[in-house]
């Protein structure tokens, strides 16, 4: 086998591996448990919601040891996504209980419900494939956190899901999001998501894209100009 250098192996000091094994077995038995016995819950929403934001977190920490294993840390998983994210999450979980146990939304869902409910899926199933293609596409210039400075091995990736949007992660999270916030019938949370993670990704762009012009220039602006972002009003 040949020999890895030093400075191309991932620093273990930032990947607790007690703490990256648990939180993969959690994920993996709250999904495993809401998908067994997913024809016991009143509403369908409430076990999918739980299984696909399990999938997510998942997903964010493998495809990152897999496909960039030089930035991949505890903190991969973003299960710490800031305050204002764990309460819309909390208030999006506690929406879809109050939606099953209190209002029995079951009861009440007609055609238009249930295609609202397919709508949501579909959109959190587009989302997840465009945030995870991204990861992948991008391998190694992928960071979860925006670069202020520019790595040997980072370049600009224009191929794949990149030629739809150019932040095709970001475009993946947002409607991965709304898509759940749907499929549960959380309206209060679809609003809230929307304005929270509208707010988030248009400063976030703005504040990456004034590094990206400065790391490629002239190739970066001419990728701007001809390839949107696919969130409404962020341009």
């Amino acid at each position: 086998m040949p020999k890895v250098e030093k400075s191309l192996q991932p620093d273990i000091r930032q990947n607790d591996l007690p703490e990256i094994s648990l939180t993969a077995l959690v994920l993996g038995l709250v999904a495993g448990v809401c998908l067994s016995n997913i024809h016991r819950f009143k509403f369908i929403g409430l076990p999918l919601n739980i299984i696909l934001l399990c999938t997510f977190h998942f997903l964010e920490f493998y495809i990152t040891a897999k496909y960039n294993p030089l930035q991949v840390t505890t903190n991969s998983y973003i299960l710490k996504n800031g305050s204002e994210y764990t309460l819309a999450t909390a208030i999006s979980i506690t929406e879809c209980l109050f939606n099953t146990y209190v209002v029995n939304i079951n009861e009440k869902i007609g055609l238009k419900l249930k295609m609202t409910i397919f709508i949501g899926l579909l959109l959190a199933f587009v989302g997840q494939y465009f945030r995870s293609n991204a990861m992948i596409t991008c391998g190694s210039s992928f960071n979860h956190t925006v670069q202020h400075e520019k790595q040997q091995n980072h370049v600009l990736v224009t191929d794949g899901v990149y030629k739809i949007s150019r932040h095709p992660s970001y475009f993946g999270f947002f409607y991965w999001s709304i898509g759940c916030q749907l499929m549960c019938l959380n309206f209060v949370s679809f609003f809230l998501f929307t304005f929270i993670l509208w707010n988030f990704f248009n400063k976030r762009i703005i504040l990456e894209e004034e590094y990206l012009i400065k790391f490629f220039g002239q190739d970066y602006k001419a990728f701007k100009k001809n390839v949107g972002v696919g969130i409404p009003f962020i341009k």
